[in-house]
C-alpha cells in the first residue's frame, strides 16, 4: 500500500513539475530582407542557461519555469533585440521577432551563404553548424579578393588549383575527370568536348550568391566524385528594390606592347558571329576572307542588375532578380618558345624558338531568377541562365619541325574563332508539410552549343625574298569546322522526415529518401578541308597577311591547289561526310540518408545505388566505318560523416565513402584532336575507376570572423585513368587505365584572423587569411596492363609516378584593410592576395622520356574597392603583379628540356558603379 502511494505521489509530482514549465516558441526573420526566415539565429534567456538556435526555417522552441524574463534575439552582424516576457505554468507563448542590421550593418554586403545570409561571417557560422565537411566562398569575399570568374574563385579555397590557360581545376591534385560541377544542386554540361566539366572561367561572379565546395562525398551527390563537387548557387533577390549600373575598362601590358594586334576580319566585337561550312567547299572557293585587321587592345565591360519583390496575397511574396553583362579582354603571351615530340635524349621533332599567342575574348551573360514564396511552408524558384563566350586568337610558331622548315625558318600560323553558348533552365521547389516532413524537388533542361567555325592553319617557309607555302603534308594548310551540341535533362527529388525530439523540443534524427536522374545526349562532328598545293607553285612568294591572293577561285580553277578531306576529293561521294561521334548517357540513382544526434556527436550514414549506361557511336578518320561501344555499371556507394563537438567552438569531423570515376565521351571516342605541338586520341577501351575516400578534419572558430582548421585526407583509386604518350610515330597522347592502383594522401591547414577591429562610429578592420596544402600521390604504371586491355602499345619510363595535376604544395594568402569615414557613408577595402603552386605533372613519360611538368609559380594581385556615398562605387585592380615566367618542361634523365615558356603580363582594370 505504501509502495502504491509512493508511486502515485511521485507521478503527481512529476506531472506537476512538467506542467509547471511554460514554452516559448516562434520564428526569427530578417527585416532587411523582407522578413525572410533567419536560420542559426540565437535565442537567449538572460540570467539563465536557457538558450536555443533557430533551425533552417528560422524556428525555435524553449521550455522554462514560470517567471518574468528578458529574451534576447541575436545574429552575427545584426542588432540584438531584448524582449520582456512573463511565463506561467503550462503556457504556450508565441514570440516572433524581426532583426535588422541597424548600426551593426557591414558595408558592401553582397555575400549570400548556403542559408541565404548576406555576410561573410555567416558562411563560417553555417560551416560550423553543418554536418557535412565543406567550404564555401561568397560574393563578398569574391569581391574583396577581386575575383571575376568562378574558376579563379574556387582556387581561393584550400587545396584547389587552376590549370594555366584554362578554367579547369584540380581538387587535391585530382583533375577534371575526378570532379563535378552543379548549379543549385543540379548538374550542368561541359562547353568543351575535351572536358567533363564546364569551363568555370565563363561563369561571372556577378551571378553568384556563393560557391560551395564539397570535397567529402555524401549520398546526395552523383557517385562520379573523387576530387570534389563545385556547386554554384545563383543570385536570388533579397532586401530592398534596386537597379545598379557598372562600367569598366582594363588593359594588359603584354597586349599593349604588341605592335600590330591583328586578328581575322569579320567577327565583330560582341562574340555572336556564326559561321558554317560554305557551299560547294571542294570545287568553289566560297570561304571567308583570310585577311587580318588591327584592334586597339583596350577592353571594356558593362553590367546592369536589379531586383525587386512584392507581396502576393496575405502570405505570398514574389521576388525578381535579373542581370545582363558583357565584358571583353585582350591577352598576349610574350617572350615565348615551345617544343613538341621530344625524345628521351632531348631531340625535338618540333622546336619553335619563337611562340606568340594573342587573343580577343568576350563573355555575355544574362540571368533571370523568379522566386515565389507561396507561404512560410511552400516556395518555388525558376532560374534561367544564358552565357555566350567567344575567343578570336592568333598563334604563331617560328622555327623547325620534321615535316618542313628544316632550316629553322618555318612559320605556322593558326587563326581560330571559338564560340560557345550555354542555356540553363531550372525549376526548384521546397514544401514543408509539418514540423517533421519536408519535400525538395528540382528539374533542369540544359543545352550547350560549342562551335569552332573556320579555324585556319597555314604553314610557310621564310626565304630570301619573302615566304612560300609548305605543303609536304596535305594537312599543313587547312580550314577546320567543328560543332558540338549537347542536351541534358536532370531531376532531383528528396523527402526529409524528422523524428525523436529531445527535452528541448529539437529533433534528434532525420531520414532522407531521394532520387536523382540525368539523361545526356551529345552530337559532335568535324570536317577539315586540306589545301594541297601543286608542286609547281610551292616556290610562289605569298603574303602571310593576305593569303587570299593565293587561295582564291582563280587559282583553284588553275589547279594551283586543290581542296580535299580525309575521305577524298570532289570525286569521292562521301568526301563531305563529317567525322562524328555521338554520346548517350543515363544515370538513375536512389539514396537514403540517416542523420542522428547523440548529444555532442552527429552521424550521417548514406547508401546510394546507381545504374549507369554510356554508349559511344563514331565514324572518324581512325575508324571510317560506323562503330559503337557500350559501358554499363551498377554502383553501390556507402558513405558516413561524423561530427563531434569537442567544445562550443571546436568540431572534429570524419568522412568515409566509396565513389567511382567515369570516363568521358571524348576520352572514349577514337577521334583525332590536333594541336600544333600535340595530338590527342580517344580510347574506346577506357573504363571506370573505383575510389575509396577518407577525411579527418579539426576546426576551431575563435571569433565570428576567425577560423583555424586542419584536415588530413587520403584516397585509394583502383584502375586510375591518366593521360599518357602512346607508342606512335607522332607521339600521340591518349587516355588509359595506367595501373591497378593509385593513392593520394595529404593535409590542409586554413587560418583566418581578424588582426584589428575598431567598431566605433567609423569602423576599421584588418584581416588576414592563409591556407596551405601538402599532397603526396603515387600510382602503379603497368605497360603490360595497357597492352592487354587496349589496342595501344605503351612503354612507361617509370614503374610508379605521381598523378597528373598533383602539386605537392598549394598556398593562398590575403591581407585586407577596411576603413570607413564620413559616418559610414564612405569606405575603402584594400586587399593583397597571393597564390602559389609547386611543380605538377602534366603528362606521364614513356619510351625513356621524362614526365612533362608544369613548373611552380606564384601570382600576386592588388584590389581596391571604394564606396563614395550612398550610391556610387569605384573599383581598381592590378593582377599578376609579379608577372612570372610560366614554364613547362620534360624531366629527362639527362636534364630538363624546356617545352613551353611565356609571360602573361600585368592586367590593370578600373570600374565605376551606381545604384539607383
Amino acid at each position: 500500500m505504501k509502495l502504491r502511494l509512493f508511486i502515485l505521489t511521485l507521478f503527481i509530482t512529476t506531472l506537476g513539475f512538467a506542467q509547471s514549465k511554460g514554452t516559448i516558441s516562434g520564428v526569427i526573420t530578417d527585416k532587411d530582407s523582407n522578413n525572410e526566415t533567419l536560420p542559426f539565429a540565437n535565442v537567449n534567456v538572460k540570467g539563465t542557461k536557457v538558450n536555443a538556435t533557430t533551425d533552417i526555417d528560422g524556428k525555435y522552441s524553449i521550455s522554462i519555469a514560470p517567471g518574468d524574463y528578458i529574451v534576447q534575439f541575436s545574429f552575427v552582424g545584426y542588432e540584438p533585440k531584448d524582449v520582456p516576457v512573463k511565463v506561467t505554468a503550462g503556457a504556450k507563448i508565441e514570440m516572433n521577432q524581426a532583426l535588422s542590421s541597424g548600426a551593426y550593418a557591414l558595408k558592401d554586403v553582397v555575400v549570400t551563404t548556403t542559408v541565404n545570409r548576406q555576410k561573410e561571417t555567416a558562411l563560417l557560422l553555417e560551416q560550423k553548424n553543418a554536418v557535412e565537411i565543406k567550404q564555401a566562398i561568397g560574393a563578398q569575399e569574391l569581391s574583396r579578393k577581386g575575383v571575376s570568374d568562378v574558376a579563379t574563385a574556387v582556387t581561393k579555397t584550400t587545396g584547389i588549383t587552376k590549370q594555366e590557360g584554362s578554367g579547369n581545376i584540380f581538387v587535391r591534385g585530382l583533375g577534371d575527370r575526378y570532379n563535378s560541377t552543379t548549379m543549385n544542386g543540379l548538374p550542368i554540361p561541359s562547353n568543351d568536348p575535351t572536358k567533363k566539366n564546364l569551363n568555370l572561367d565563363i561563369f561571372s561572379t556577378d551571378i553568384v550568391e556563393y560557391i560551395s565546395i564539397d570535397k567529402v562525398y555524401s549520398g546526395k551527390f552523383y557517385g562520379d566524385f573523387a576530387g570534389g563537387n563545385v556547386d554554384i548557387v545563383s543570385k536570388e533577390h533579397k532586401g530592398k528594390n534596386y537597379l545598379k549600373l557598372e562600367l569598366g575598362s582594363k588593359v594588359n601590358t603584354n597586349a599593349l606592347k604588341v605592335d600590330n594586334f591583328s586578328l581575322l576580319k569579320g567577327y565583330g566585337n560582341l562574340g555572336f558571329t556564326n559561321r558554317s561550312i560554305p557551299s560547294n567547299p571542294l570545287t568553289q572557293y566560297n570561304y571567308q576572307t583570310n585577311q587580318l585587321e588591327n584592334k586597339t587592345p583596350v577592353a571594356t565591360s558593362f553590367n546592369i542588375s536589379g531586383g525587386a519583390s512584392f507581396n502576393a496575397g496575405d502570405e505570398g511574396k514574389i521576388s525578381v532578380f535579373a542581370t545582363i553583362s558583357h565584358d571583353n579582354e585582350f591577352t598576349s603571351k610574350s617572350n615565348g618558345s615551345t617544343k613538341g615530340s621530344v625524345s628521351g635524349t632531348g631531340v625535338a621533332n618540333k622546336n619553335f624558338n619563337s611562340y606568340t599567342d594573342i587573343s580577343y575574348n568576350t563573355n555575355s551573360t544574362g540571368l533571370f531568377n523568379l522566386g515565389y514564396k507561396i507561404n512560410t511552408n511552400n516556395k518555388i524558384n525558376f532560374n534561367s541562365l544564358f552565357i555566350n563566350t567567344s575567343s578570336l586568337s592568333k598563334k604563331e610558331y617560328t622555327g623547325f619541325f620534321v615535316d618542313g622548315g628544316d632550316d629553322g625558318n618555318a612559320l605556322i600560323r593558326r587563326n581560330e574563332y571559338q564560340k560557345n553558348n550555354l542555356l540553363i533552365n531550372q525549376l526548384l521547389g521546397e514544401h514543408t508539410f509539418n514540423e517533421t516532413s519536408k519535400f525538395h524537388w528540382g528539374l533542369s533542361y540544359n543545352t550547350i552549343k560549342g562551335d569552332t567555325p573556320d579555324r585556319i592553319t597555314n604553314t610557310l617557309n621564310k626565304v630570301a625574298n619573302g615566304y612560300t607555302l609548305l605543303s609536304r603534308s596535305a594537312g599543313n594548310n587547312n580550314r577546320y569546322f567543328q560543332s558540338l551540341k549537347e542536351d541534358e535533362a536532370a531531376a532531383n527529388l528528396s523527402y526529409d522526415y524528422k523524428f525523436k525530439k529531445d527535452k528541448e523540443g529539437e529533433f534528434k534524427g532525420k531520414f532522407t529518401f531521394g532520387y536523382s536522374g540525368r539523361l545526356k545526349n551529345r552530337n559532335f562532328k568535324a570536317t577539315q578541308f586540306n589545301f594541297k598545293s601543286d608542286n609547281a607553285h610551292l616556290s610562289d612568294i605569298v603574303d602571310p597577311n593576305n593569303l587570299d591572293l593565293f587561295y582564291n577561285q582563280t587559282n583553284l580553277n588553275n589547279n594551283y591547289f586543290k581542296i580535299i578531306t580525309f575521305r577524298g576529293d570532289q570525286f569521292e561521294p562521301t568526301a563531305l561526310d563529317p567525322q562524328f561521334y555521338d554520346g548517350e548517357q543515363s544515370i538513375n540513382a536512389a539514396f537514403i540518408n540517416t542523420e542522428y544526434k547523440f548529444n555532442k556527436l552527429v552521424a550521417v550514414f548514406s547508401l546510394r545505388g546507381e545504374q549507369i549506361s554510356q554508349k559511344i557511336t563514331w565514324n572518324t578518320q581512325l575508324y571510317p566505318v560506323t562503330q559503337s561501344s557500350k559501358l554499363n555499371k551498377t554502383a553501390f556507394l556507402p558513405s558516413a560523416i561524423l561530427k563531434y563537438e569537442l567544445a562550443e567552438k571546436q568540431n572534429l569531423r570524419l568522412g568515409l565513402s566509396k565513389t567511382y570515376t567515369l570516363p568521358q565521351f571524348k576520352e572514349r571516342a577514337p577521334f583525332l584532336y590536333e594541336e600544333i605541338t600535340q595530338v590527342y586520341i580517344g580510347n574506346k577501351d577506357l573504363y571506370a575507376s573505383d575510389d575509396y575516400n577518407l577525411d579527418l578534419k579539426w576546426e576551431f572558430f575563435p571569433k565570428d570572423e576567425e577560423l583555424i582548421s586542419v584536415t588530413a585526407f587520403g584516397k585509394y583509386i583502383q584502375n586510375p585513368m591518366n593521360e599518357i604518350t602512346i607508342n606512335s610515330s607522332t607521339n600521340d597522347i591518349s587516355y588509359v587505365n595506367t595501373g591497378d592502383y593509385g593513392y593520394v594522401t595529404g593535409a590542409e591547414v586554413e587560418y583566418r584572423k581578424l588582426l584589428l577591429n575598431i567598431d566605433t562610429e567609423n569602423s576599421k578592420k584588418l584581416s588576414a587569411g592563409v591556407n596551405l596544402s601538402y599532397l603526396y600521390s603515387n600510382q602503379e604504371l603497368n605497360s603490360e596492363k595497357v597492352k592487354k586491355e587496349t589496342d595501344f602499345e605503351v612503354d612507361f619510363t617509370n614503374k610508379k609516378g605521381k598523378f597528373t595535376g598533383a602539386s605537392n604544395v598549394l598556398f593562398n594568402a590575403d591581407l585586407s584593410f577596411f576603413n570607413e569615414w564620413n559616418e559610414k557613408k564612405n569606405n575603402l577595402t584594400s586587399t593583397l592576395a597571393y597564390s602559389y603552386f609547386s611543380d605538377r605533372v602534366y603528362a606521364i613519360g614513356t619510351l625513356q622520356r621524362g614526365d612533362i611538368v608544369d613548373k611552380a609559380f606564384g601570382t600576386l594581385d592588388f584590389i581596391a574597392k571604394s564606396k563614395l556615398g550612398e550610391k556610387l562605387g569605384l573599383n581598381f585592380m592590378v593582377k599578376n603583379i609579379l608577372n612570372p615566367t610560366i614554364n613547362q618542361v620534360q624531366e629527362n634523365l639527362n636534364g630538363d628540356i624546356n617545352l613551353l615558356s611565356y609571360k602573361k603580363g600585368l592586367t590593370a582594370s578600373i570600374s565605376i558603379n551606381y545604384q539607383f
